[in-house]
Parts: structure tokens; sequence; C-alpha cells
């Protein structure tokens, strides 16, 4: 059963193609997601035929794979209008689910402040992120979202789990999302994590292991590196991936994409690194990335876990009541920080 409210406030990001953006973000904001990976059509052939190098065991190299960053990665930069998302309506949607105990205004008088935070990943680059505080946490949250938006979608996510479960959860942008600068590369939005995350823990006066990681979609891949590599306090995915060659495999099946892209983020070969709790939550009627995707990397993951079927949820679908009593479930079941 998909909970009314929430269906408001994990809605698909808003159409923003009159802002001055890439045009072809429309496509990410669409449920069906078959006509991105056909473009991947033109890169991999591109890169099958150009004159660089394969390195060993891994994925062709040249100068094309900029080319191939572009089709993969679809940021959505800073709009000032886009940052305080969509109130009107935001308040009209409201309006029609809220009980009649509890109006807009007494809403309204919940809101949460998100405080700005700025930091710079490994090499420099300027990052920003949105901290939203709980009084007294049940814990501490690292947030990766997915493609194709920013944290300016986020807002009423982030009240959300700070008021109704408690949590301090830090969202960031990748470099080139939002206020963020630079050019979003594999390599690049997986340091940018790290520094969040360094960022997060030093705020938050907690160790950086003690910290729950939490990733949608792309966020999921960018998670996963994260606790397999150096660990984490729990770990929530939410509709992600085994890899993204997988994903693009699954759209254009006349090309050997599992081989020609470079970018990998391979969360399948990593996960069975981590050994930590993870909640794992996937609709069946995913179009963009398979159910059976998702199902696959779960049975992969070593540790205690839990998997929740979102009932007929496609991809940018609302999650369940199910997956909420879930995710109580869960942070309570973690284990206790042990300090720095």
């Amino acid at each position: 059963m998909i909970d009314a409210r929430r269906a408001i406030i994990y809605r698909p990001a808003p159409n923003l193609s009159g802002f001055p953006v890439r045009a072809n973000v429309r496509f990410f904001q669409c449920a069906d997601m078959r006509a991105v990976f056909t473009n991947l059509l033109l890169v991999s052939l591109l890169l099958a035929a150009q004159s660089g190098c394969r390195v060993r065991g891994g994925p062709v190299q040249g100068p094309l794979g900029a080319m191939e960053e572009y089709m993969v990665f679809h940021p959505v930069p800073y709009v000032p209008e886009a940052y305080e998302p969509m109130d009107a309506q935001l308040k009209d949607a409201w309006a029609a689910a809220v009980s009649a105990t509890e109006g807009i205004e007494e809403l309204a008088a919940r809101r949460v402040p998100m405080e700005d935070a700025w930091f710079e990943s490994a090499d420099g680059t300027a990052l920003h992120g949105w901290l939203a505080r709980c009084a007294e946490p049940r814990a501490v949250v690292l947030y990766c979202h997915g493609n194709a938006g920013n944290i300016s979608y986020l807002r009423s996510m982030l009240e959300d789990l700070t008021l109704n479960h408690q949590l301090t959860v830090l969202a960031f942008d990748y470099r080139g999302y939002g206020r963020s600068e630079g050019i979003p590369n594999e390599q690049g939005i997986l340091d940018d994590a790290r520094a969040a995350r360094a960022w997060l823990a030093e705020h938050a006066g907690i160790g950086e292991r003690e910290i729950v990681l939490m990733g949608r979609s792309l966020g999921g891949g960018v998670a996963v590196d994260l606790a397999a590599k150096d660990g984490a306090r729990g770990l929530i995915l939410e509709s992600t991936f085994t890899s993204m060659p997988e994903v693009a495999a699954e759209h254009v099946k006349v090309l050997p994409l599992r081989s020609v892209m470079r970018t990998r983020l391979n969360s399948l070969a990593k996960i069975a690194d981590y050994h930590g709790p993870l909640l794992q939550s996937h609709g069946d009627a995913d179009r963009l990335i398979p159910y059976a995707m998702g199902r696959k990397l779960h049975e992969a993951a070593p540790g205690p876990k839990r998997f929740v079927t979102i009932t007929g949820g496609d991809h940018n679908d609302a999650q369940s009541t199910e997956y909420f009593q879930a995710l109580d479930e869960f942070i309570a079941s973690l284990p206790p920080p042990s300090g720095r």
C-alpha cells in the first residue's frame, strides 16, 4: 500500500525543461529510460572503433570516454527558482492529503531548516549539500541521491526523515549537480561521497564508520562503494543496480556494452566486502532497473539483510507503508555507535 502523504513527499523530480539546463535531462525525468540507453549505441560504436587502448582486464579507454560520461551522468545545475521546491504546488498537494486534524499551517510550522554544507572533494572540487538536523537522532545518515536532479528536490524527504524517523541527514550534490562545481565521472562522484561523509562525521562528532549510508538508484552504487571499502553502521539501498553496464545492456541488447563501457559502478562485485546490516527496497514494476537486478544484488550481500518489495512500483514511484515501517525497524536494530 502506498502512503498518500509520502507519495507527495517522495514525488518524482519536477519538470525543469523551462530552465536553462540540458535538454536531455527530460529523458531521466520519465519512468521509461530506454530512450536514454539507446543513445549509448552511438557511444559504444565510437568507443569500440576509436584508436584508444584497452586497459588490461578493463574497458576501452580514450578521448571519447568523456562522451560516455556525458550520456551517463545527467546533472541538473543550480537554479534559484528551484531551490525552494515548488512551495505553492506542494501546498496544494498536501491540502488534498492531510487529515482534518492536521492542517497546512501546522505542517508549515514543522519545517526543518536546511543548513548549507560546503566542503571540497579530494581534487579540490567545491561541493555543496544540505544538512537536516534532528535534536536527538537515532542515527546520522549520508544520503546519496539518484541521477538527473539535485538536492533541491529532496527538501520534503529530508524533513520526513528528520521529523518522522528521528534522523540527522546530509544530502549532497555530486560534482556538476546543483551548486557543486566540476564535471561528473565515476571516480569523481565516489570521491565526492567520501568528502561528504568526512564533513558529516566532523560536524556530527562521530566516526565515519558510524554513519548510515543511504543511496537511491545511481546513489546506491555510490553508497555500496563507501560501505564495501570503509564500512558503515548500516546500508540502505533504494531501486539500485548491480552495475551500470548491466543496466545499459538491459536496454540496448545489440551491442556488447558490458565490455565497452568505462563507467562501471560495479556494486555486485563490491557488496561482498560489506558485512554490515542492509535494508534494500525495489519496485517489482521498475522499467529502468529491473526488479531481478535488485534481488541479485541483495543475494550477493553477505551480512544481515532485509528486502522490501514495492508492489507495482516503477522506478520513480513512492515507497510503501511497509517500507517505512521496515526503515524504522532497521534503524532500531542497528548496533549502537562505538565512538570515534
